[in-house]
């Protein structure tokens, strides 16, 4: 096999690079500062507090004691004694973020949302309104620590990989004794897109997880310049053909992923560990009608509904089992919802209990106009762990893991919302919206301390 070639686009011959990587700086964190400006300058832990909580984000301070995202909180305390931890619902991240998007579609209606607190967006049409790439990501850091007092860091290139590991070599350094200001931009130019990529460890990109990382050390692969000097022929044979070629490629700057408008998500989840080992059936079906509502309440917010539902469980030995059905009619009420993630449920063994439990919905579909919330590709509300470094968004999609096991099918027969279900809804809708969440809830969830939402990386 040959190694793939790079071809220069009609945008890189006019000198621009098209790409912008927009990633904020400690976005839980600093959005939590500017509700109480006392922890500024203090170690800051957003995530869960109590013995399975999860780091979702670390303020700089408490990243130079060790501490990281999706690392348990009570490891994180050990590390950073003074940290202060914070838990909030995402009321906060939610209007920041909504905040930040009217930024950047201000100077380009291309703006791909991959979470709360990134985006990437396509600026070769803005070019004539705002001048250069470097300008506009200027600009756009101006303009969002305008709108939101919250900064920013923006890499510049003419992919979505480059662009991507711009933005985090513009970002503050950790330092013991503080954070130190960071490049807050990063122009990688065509002339120097190599050497940049090249010199970056393999792990920085993206598709190499901890199996395709030890597979690679095994070839003496540790860096993207190592990478890219490895035969096709053995790529293909230690990491398998398509990820093989797909690696091929970005080791030489080769990445033809276009912009992606935010449209619809690709799903809308809810996951919740728990304190405790959930145990019986009856529990552990009750917390699922609690999730089903949550999801379906922000299913309906965002004039939505869909065809697969999936249900996914951890074991206490962190074990996880999914199953997920297609139904033959889009659902978008909580109580068809839970009819079916109870089914999913019947047929997992229960018997270890359950760590972890989450309800999703994907194959999504609009069915009605709203207003949409800023969001990832995957409109999620989970425990923090993600291949990010520093701030989660993830969706139920099953794990490609030995210990995953899927169970797909078709249901047939009356699966859909019905009228009564779809009238309770509204009533559930109006009654939330005028009075708050809590007021309100299913019989079987009503005794459950919090409401999705409030509590999103452990308690």
């Amino acid at each position: 096999m040959s190694q793939p070639q790079r071809r220069p686009s009609d945008e890189l011959e006019t000198g621009e690079l098209p790409i912008l990587h927009v990633d904020m700086d400690a976005f839980y964190v600093e959005v939590e500062r500017m509700r109480d400006p006392s922890l500024i300058g203090r170690p800051v832990i957003v995530g869960g507090s109590g013995r399975r909580g999860v780091v979702a984000s670390a303020s700089y301070e408490a990243r130079a004691t060790g501490v990281h995202a999706a690392m348990p909180t009570a490891q994180a305390r050990r590390l950073c004694p003074a940290a202060i931890v914070v838990t909030s619902d995402f009321s906060g991240y939610i209007e920041a973020s909504s905040a930040i998007a009217e930024v950047f579609e201000s100077v380009t209606p291309h703006v791909e949302p991959i979470a709360l607190d990134e985006a990437f967006l396509d600026v070769s049409g803005a070019h004539r309104l705002f001048g250069s790439s470097s300008e506009i990501a200027w600009h756009l850091r101006n303009a969002v620590r305008e709108a939101v007092t919250l900064d920013c860091s923006v890499g510049v290139a003419s992919t979505k990989t480059l662009a991507k590991l711009a933005s985090v070599a513009a970002k503050p350094a950790v330092h013991p004794d503080g954070p130190r200001p960071g490049l807050g931009v990063c122009v990688v130019s065509v002339a120097e897109e190599l050497d940049f990529l090249q010199a970056h460890r393999v792990e920085a990109l993206w598709g190499v997880g901890p199996v395709t990382l030890r597979r690679l050390n095994k070839i003496d692969v540790y860096t993207v310049g190592d990478l890219a000097a490895v035969p096709l022929n053995r790529l293909v044979s230690t990491v398998g053909a398509a990820h093989g070629v797909h690696l091929a490629a970005l080791a030489q700057g080769i990445d033809d992923r276009p912009v992606h408008r935010g449209g619809l998500p690709r799903s809308v989840s809810h996951e919740q560990t728990f304190e405790t080992d959930l145990t019986g059936a009856e529990r552990v079906r009750g917390e699922a009608v609690r999730l089903a509502d949550a999801v379906a309440s922000r299913l309906r917010a965002n004039g939505l509904s869909g065809r697969t539902v999936t249900v996914k469980i951890k074991h206490p030995d962190f074990s996880l089992r999914t199953r997920a059905r297609t139904l033959p009619e889009p659902i978008q009420t909580g109580h068809a919802l839970a009819h079916v993630a109870q089914q999913l449920i019947g047929t997992l063994d229960l018997h270890s209990g359950i760590r972890l439990l989450g309800v999703a919905v994907s194959n999504l579909e609009e069915t009605a106009s709203a207003e949409m919330e800023p969001a990832t590709r995957s409109l999620d509300e989970s425990e923090a762990a993600s291949a990010q470094p520093h701030q989660m968004a993830l969706d139920l999609d099953p794990l490609p893991d030995a210990a995953t096991e899927r169970d797909d099918e078709t249901i047939q027969g009356p699966t859909g919302d019905t009228e009564l279900d779809l009238r309770l809804a509204d009533a559930l809708d109006a009654i939330r919206n005028r009075f708050g969440r809590s007021v309100i809830a299913h019989g079987s969830a009503a005794l459950r301390d919090g409401t999705p939402g409030e509590r999103r990386w452990g308690r």
